[in-house]
């Protein structure tokens, strides 16, 4: 009785698991569309973005990501908040973070998370964010570009950046000539992740 009770509480697990990842894969492909059709510059950024390139090179290496970031710009804020309120979003101010939460019931972790292009995320951080431009059209939204991407991961430079980082050194994407594309002090903390692949 036990083994089978453990294994219907596995396949529930599971299941929970696999909601949980596809609610946030349409979350973010709901949130690309709307700016998509209301014809607002994004980028997805954040780990979803490094999920989306590791995907291009191993899809087996791909990690699961609860966040959904996207970089826009300040001054499309009111035609962003008028569009993704009609796509069923809730706009919310908390905490000096913009976002959209996935409907009036959702918590802050059920939301998009908007990054301001040529602000700094946070005061101390040596670079702002890269412009939208700064992006290519993937298969299914727009996508920062590699190396803004990782840039953005030096100068924020938590646990969970570092992370990414090697997730995208993992694959090839990033290798031991980068450091030379940032200034010294992101080139520095790049060559730390290059030297410690391990983590």
């Amino acid at each position: 009785m036990a083994p089978m009770e453990h294994t219907a509480f596995q396949d529930v697990s599971w299941e929970r698991m696999e909601r949980a990842v596809e609610k946030v894969r349409m979350r973010l492909l709901r949130a690309a569309s709307t700016l998509e059709q209301a014809g607002i510059p994004y980028a997805v950024a954040g780990g979803n973005a490094v999920a989306a390139w590791v995907s291009r090179v191993d899809e087996a290496a791909v990690r699961n990501t609860q966040d959904v970031d996207i970089l826009v710009r300040r001054q499309d804020l009111p035609a962003i908040v008028e569009a993704m309120s009609k796509a069923g979003f809730v706009y919310r101010h908390v905490a000096g973070i913009d976002m959209f939460l996935d409907g009036a019931e959702a918590k802050a972790r059920d939301a998009v998370h908007l990054v301001f292009a040529g602000e700094r995320v946070r005061p101390e951080y040596l670079l702002p964010a890269p412009d939208v431009s700064e992006s290519e059209l993937s298969a299914t939204f727009r996508l920062l570009s590699l190396e803004s991407l990782a840039r953005m991961k030096l100068t924020s430079f938590r646990p969970k950046d570092q992370m990414h980082l090697l997730d995208l050194l993992g694959v090839g994407l990033i290798d031991a000539t980068w450091p030379l594309r940032f200034p010294p002090e992101l080139a520095a903390r790049l060559q730390e992740v290059l030297d410690h692949p391990e983590g």
